[in-house]
């Protein structure tokens, strides 16, 4: 492991953890040059699946997409990194053990709207606005009703 401060390649590792319902492992690390410590964490290697787009291209699966999409729908709102990188990692580990060759890229988008959903409404929206395209501000308000109809129903069906 290489040293993000210093460049060192000897370290020790201080604590080691798996991730929550990932194949994941968190270690944190000492660096024996300059003593500074820091965080990688560990994965498997990467899955051989393809994403077949809208158009029909097909591209390599790349997890950093959904991260990136995630962060995007999270930011400035009280979701941790860690909880990002749980959407992420579930959604990547159902991925590999449903799918074999191939996955649309509309089935990632609606994993991800199912999780924020149960995380932050707010980012749930800014995820679906880039996702789905709202062409207009009808389209998004009539989103934003099927959102809180939806929403009312979940709360109702919880009391019970």
């Amino acid at each position: 492991m290489k040293c993000p401060f210093c460049g060192g390649t000897h370290d020790k590792v201080l604590d080691s953890r798996p991730i929550e319902h990932t194949s994941a492992v968190r270690r944190r690390r000492e660096c024996f040059s300059c003593k500074k410590r820091y965080t990688t964490f560990e994965r498997p290697e990467e899955i051989f699946l393809m994403v077949v787009k809208a158009d029909n291209r097909r591209e390599p699966f790349d997890r950093k997409k959904i991260w990136i999409g995630v962060d995007r729908a999270c930011r400035k709102r009280p979701i941790s990194a860690e909880t990002m990188d749980k959407i992420v990692s579930e959604i990547e580990n159902e991925i590999a053990n449903e799918y074999v060759m191939e996955i649309s890229a509309s089935t990632i988008g609606e994993k991800v709207l199912e999780r924020l959903w149960n995380i932050d409404l707010v980012a749930y929206i800014r995820f679906a606005s880039i996702y789905r395209k709202f062409g207009d501000i009808d389209t998004f308000m009539e989103e934003l009703k099927r959102l809180k109809k939806e929403y009312i129903k979940r709360q109702k069906i919880k009391k019970i």
